[in-house]
């Protein structure tokens, strides 16, 4: 596992995309899993700013994370808008490259046998992830036992809490996502886990430094081969680096 602190979560941000770059630019087919949140979003402004300078990203495939439960693509919380704000909308990427769950099918069991099938056609080439200040990863919350593939989840009382800072009612914030699963996030190639701010720095010790356990789901990225860790000051503050 190598780990990276930068002074800025813009300095890191660059740091990323410039990974993604090597991937991007080594594959005929690459394929960059991707995640959503306040913690990626230098992460793809930087990325935006290597397409403007000559970057080709036409060859891509991409495969987010998860999805809110009950939201429509054109919602604006939705992680499909969030998507098409911070990164879509900007390098032109051809959306039927891009994929995400749906989070109104009316069958999730189904929807969820269907993203698993677009993963198992796709395998990850590098796979992006921020982690909640519960340790999860993608939305796999803790819990006595971490499912393998694509699942519906009920978000803690504590996800949903960070979360409703982005509606306008407490009562209007998702309950359940469609996440990928643990297995499928451990199949990529490569991973990069990125944590940014002082609320991050308890976590980021227990999800690498204090053995590997189901409630700190991002612990378990200490079994992968090829992992980045990429923080600033802050949320590196307690791993005496």
């Amino acid at each position: 596992m190598n780990i990276r602190v930068f002074r800025t979560p813009s300095d890191a941000g660059i740091y990323a995309a410039s990974m993604l770059e090597r991937v991007i630019t080594s594959s005929e087919r690459p394929v960059i899993g991707l995640a959503t949140g306040e913690t990626v979003i230098p992460v793809y402004d930087a990325l935006v700013n290597f397409v403007r300078c000559g970057l080709n990203v036409s060859h891509v495939t991409t495969i987010n994370l998860d999805e809110y439960v009950g939201l429509a693509p054109d919602h604006p919380q939705s992680y499909h808008q969030f998507m098409n704000q911070y990164l879509f909308s900007r390098i032109g990427v051809r959306m039927q490259s891009t994929h995400l769950p749906n989070g109104v099918a009316p069958d999730l069991v189904a929807e969820c046998e269907r993203y698993n099938e677009v993963i198992r056609n796709h395998p990850i080439d590098m796979q992006v992830l921020g982690i909640g200040v519960n340790g999860h990863i993608g939305f796999n919350e803790p819990a006595h036992t971490l499912i393998t593939g694509t699942h519906v989840v009920n978000l803690t009382p504590e996800t949903i809490a960070m979360n409703a800072r982005f509606f306008s009612r407490k009562d209007d914030v998702p309950r359940q996502a469609i996440t990928m699963g643990i297995q499928s996030i451990l199949q990529a190639k490569q991973i990069m886990l990125l944590a940014f701010g002082e609320h991050k720095a308890d976590i980021i010790y227990r999800a690498l430094k204090d053995g590997i356990r189901t409630d700190v789901p991002a612990s378990i990225l200490q079994l992968h081969k090829d992992v980045t860790v990429i923080l600033d000051r802050q949320s590196a503050a307690r791993l005496g680096l």
